[in-house]
């Protein structure tokens, strides 16, 4: 009898937070897909707005403090402040047009090669290399919305990042914004380890990157909004060249076509693009014994057969 009289009781529970939550999802908002095009026109005038209306602590950093941290901050143009030269003014401010389509979200509209104009304002030039697209980086970063509210921060502790990603949900990449704005920036130079295992890095390279929703997330809930555009500080710290399936080749030189797309590059036709693949010619010889890696590190691409193309891409060398 109790164990009847608890089977009863759960099932009236269910029943109820069932009820709930179909009433919940009726109250619900569902925002209907918009048009790429149509957006990215909206958040390229918000954007302007707001390097209109803010500055940065470019003070700081043409005259830095003995204690300066080289981080940007950015405050609105107003009381004390109203004589501050607002961003969009600025001599370091640079843009890009990147070009979109709308597949890239998954709309059921189609819009090819729609144009979004990317800012980055490099604050602070740093003293080591400039990333490729597809490179490890180390670095601490803050995103926040134009209305200043902080959706993800790393400010606290730097962390790596793959900005191309390997196809996995542990390891996806980074948002097209990043892919394109970090190389824009320079990372540090020397590395000093500390006691505690940490390192700092000398001469680091510090900015920030303006981008509309369609460089970000779109119409994704990520920044706690849909079709928000996005403002990133960052501060480099690390650039190391990619090669994610260790075969000896950098992964920027496993784009053939130089379209920016790694993923249709398969030359033996395996299913994984040369990137994530050791043996790219398929003919059961590792790609990196197929180069030559020379003592300075560049790379020596042999092609026996002389046929132009190289060994570790052709088959029948």
């Amino acid at each position: 009898m109790k164990i009847n009289q608890v089977f009863l009781l759960l099932l009236l529970v269910g029943l109820s937070w069932s009820c709930r939550n179909d009433d919940n999802n009726s109250d619900v908002e569902v925002i209907p897909p918009r048009l790429l095009g149509e957006v990215t026109v909206e958040d390229d005038a918000a954007l302007i707005e707001y390097m209109q209306t803010h500055f940065y602590n470019y003070e700081e950093f043409e005259n830095p403090p003995a204690d300066f941290d080289y981080r940007v901050r950015i405050d609105t143009i107003a009381g004390d402040n109203a004589d501050k030269t607002p961003i969009f003014s600025r001599p370091e401010l640079k843009s890009e047009t990147v070009t979109v389509s709308s597949t890239a979200f998954g709309l059921e509209v189609v819009e090819d090669d729609i144009p979004h104009t990317l800012y980055y304002l490099s604050a602070r030039e740093g003293s080591g290399v400039n990333p490729t697209r597809v490179d490890s980086i180390y670095l601490k970063y803050q995103g926040t919305v134009l209305d200043g509210t902080v959706f993800d921060s790393n400010l606290g502790a730097p962390i790596w990042l793959d900005l191309e990603g390997t196809l996995t949900q542990s390891n996806p990449g980074t948002i097209l914004g990043f892919r394109k704005g970090l190389p824009k920036f320079s990372s540090g130079g020397e590395i000093t380890v500390n006691e505690d295992g940490t390192f700092d890095v000398d001469g680091f390279g510090s900015g920030v990157i303006f981008l509309p929703s369609g460089l970000g997330y779109f119409r994704g809930t990520q920044p706690g909004g849909a079709y928000e555009p996005l403002v990133f500080t960052i501060e480099l710290l690390v650039a190391n060249t990619a090669d994610h399936d260790r075969d000896g080749v950098p992964s920027i030189l496993e784009d053939l076509n130089n379209n920016e797309n790694l993923l249709d590059e398969n030359t033996d036709s395996d299913g994984f693009p040369n990137y994530l693949d050791n043996d790219d010619d398929g003919d059961e010889i590792g790609t990196i014994d197929e180069i030559i890696i020379n003592e300075d590190g560049s790379i020596t691409f042999p092609d026996t057969d002389g046929d132009g193309t190289p060994d570790y891409l052709d088959s029948d060398s």
